[in-house]
């Protein structure tokens, strides 16, 4: 569910990049608009789990660098910090999604233009988490 959260934006925007043109204007908006409504979802879940129940996570994925007295592991830290900003992120991003669908509406090229902003929203939440 952790991971769910940072990668959902990136794998909408990849699928609106490739498939913008099958799904037209409108699909892609609908596309982006309920994967951040996902997003905000799974983060409310998150925010009760880590900042009301007081209990942080950690997720290492893997070793990046392991030498003798030197251990560096890629991974993400789950603490009430990073959890509250990052529910005030997804917040409005979910509402910068609604708004510049409407604002755009009119735009022919509207697919590449939430698929860029899911990506800008991807790159925001993976620099929360990222440790």
């Amino acid at each position: 569910m952790y991971l769910v959260l940072v990668f959902l934006p990136l794998i909408t925007a990849l699928s609106c990049l490739s498939f913008g043109f099958l799904i037209g204007r409108k699909g892609s908006a609908i596309l982006t608009i309920s994967s951040m409504f996902v997003t905000f979802i799974i983060i409310n879940i998150i925010f009760y789990e880590v900042c009301l129940n007081q209990s942080p996570t950690t997720i290492t994925l893997f070793t990046w660098l392991d030498c003798e007295y030197l251990h560096v592991n890629w991974g993400f830290l789950f603490d009430s910090l990073s959890v509250s900003l990052l529910y005030i992120v997804c917040f409005i991003s979910l509402l910068v999604h609604i708004y510049s669908y409407d604002y755009m509406n009119s735009d022919p090229h509207l697919p590449r233009f939430m698929s860029y902003l899911s990506v800008f929203t991807f790159f925001y939440d993976y620099s929360s988490y990222c440790r």
